[in-house]
């Protein structure tokens, strides 16, 4: 005989619970754009400041940053402006560019942007990286920082990982006490996520705010020395070959960034 368990209440909350939370994760665009001079940088500006970001808002879409690099690697002369911008769902993400075909505001306001002349771009290339939040920080948060934001540092990392394996090892491990330190130490991050789509996979990307360069230095001197992260890096299911490479920016956000 076939004994028929019926599910709890309290199964039905555990299950609603896991649904929501999985739907609580944002998922991010960051697109990257490459001028070759000053002017392009100033049209892109324009564009962003008074088109873009302004139509993005009427769709719902709130807490948009744009940073600049503090600092350029050396001999590069490709000038760049990162553009994040978050979305509650993929869905969302994708009927974007739809919802602005049909935005008359933002078309005309975009006009001199959008159909420049081939000899004329406003840019060189634009990159676009599509992440997903991690689970233990679904949703971006505004720097708790207090010092004028011009004066910040924003550290923008991305981790490398030698296989799809060992990049999931690598996010496990952020979600498994990583992101608790930094927020213990006071990182202030405004975002971790995996890459879903992008040039560099696997890798994930994470995003933290300082006082200043000073600050940063002092914060990441505690960090590795921390118990937290002795304990955490010392266990045998994370190994140190799980990031293979690390890219670090320095950035600060323009005067019309929303943090």
């Amino acid at each position: 005989m076939i004994k028929i368990i019926k599910p709890t209440v309290a199964f039905f909350l555990l299950l609603f619970t896991a649904i929501t939370n999985a739907q609580d994760q944002e998922f991010y665009q960051l697109k990257i754009y490459h001028f070759e001079d000053e002017a392009q940088v100033e049209r892109t500006d324009d564009y962003l400041k008074n088109a873009y970001l302004p139509a993005l808002k009427e769709t719902g879409i709130q807490n948009i940053g744009v940073f600049k690099p503090r600092q350029y690697e050396e001999n590069d002369t490709i000038k760049k402006t990162y553009v994040l911008i978050p979305f509650n769902s993929l869905e969302q993400w994708k009927n974007l560019n739809q919802e602005l075909g049909q935005n008359h505001d933002f078309l005309e306001k975009a006009e001199n942007f959008i159909n420049s002349a081939y000899e004329d771009a406003p840019y060189l290339r634009f990159q676009s990286i599509l992440l997903k939040a991690f689970e233990d920080m679904p949703q971006m948060q505004a720097s708790a920082l207090e010092v004028p934001r011009e004066d910040r540092i924003y550290e923008l990392r991305s981790y490398e990982s030698p296989t799809e394996t060992l990049f999931q090892n690598k996010v496990d491990m952020f979600n498994d006490g990583e992101v608790e330190i930094f927020d213990e130490l006071g990182f202030n991050a405004v975002f971790y996520a995996e890459v879903i789509s992008g040039p560099d996979m696997p890798n994930l990307m994470y995003m933290t705010t300082f006082p200043n360069k000073e600050s940063r230095d002092k914060h990441w001197e505690q960090f590795g020395s921390s118990e937290g992260w002795q304990e955490l890096s010392s266990r045998p299911e994370y190994p140190s070959h799980n990031v293979s490479h690390a890219d670090i920016l320095f950035l600060y956000p323009t005067e019309y960034s929303d943090y």
